[in-house]
């Protein structure tokens, strides 16, 4: 069984940096080097994540379709490409964009397309913990 956290590490926080990477590339012409120290991986992950050969493409799909993401992402891009890149408010919009993702249980659709076996009862349980919120306990 996948905990939240492993979901968010292993798949939802490397298609939310191909998301990003792509549109800082393309939409605001920033140079794949400067994009690496934004999104704190290297420049071969950016220029993977720009051809679309790292990061789950139905994932990053189902991402961009949802309006609220759409738009965290935007305002995102448009602040990492602007003077607040290395800013303490823009973690904290990408920190939001997570938590918005796991809160609004699109992390459980991500979490079944992994593990089709889950149990109900686990589901729920973890269903009600991501809808307390970050730092809830049993």
């Amino acid at each position: 069984m996948l905990l939240p956290a492993e979901i968010e590490s292993k798949t939802l926080i490397p298609a939310l940096r191909a998301i990003l990477a792509k549109k800082l590339a393309e939409d605001h012409k920033v140079r794949e080097d400067e994009i690496s120290k934004m999104l704190g991986v290297t420049q071969a992950a950016i220029s993977n994540y720009i051809r679309g050969t790292r990061g789950d493409p139905k994932l990053i799909e189902k991402l961009v379709s949802d309006k609220q993401v759409s738009e965290m992402i935007n305002e995102l891009s448009d602040r990492l490409s602007s003077d607040m890149a290395y800013t303490p408010s823009s973690l904290a919009k990408f920190i939001s964009l997570c938590n918005y993702i796991k809160s609004s249980l699109l992390i459980c659709e991500i979490h079944h397309k992994l593990e089709s076996n889950i149990d109900e009862a686990i589901c729920k349980e973890c269903e009600n913990m991501l809808l307390k919120g970050p730092g809830s306990v049993y």
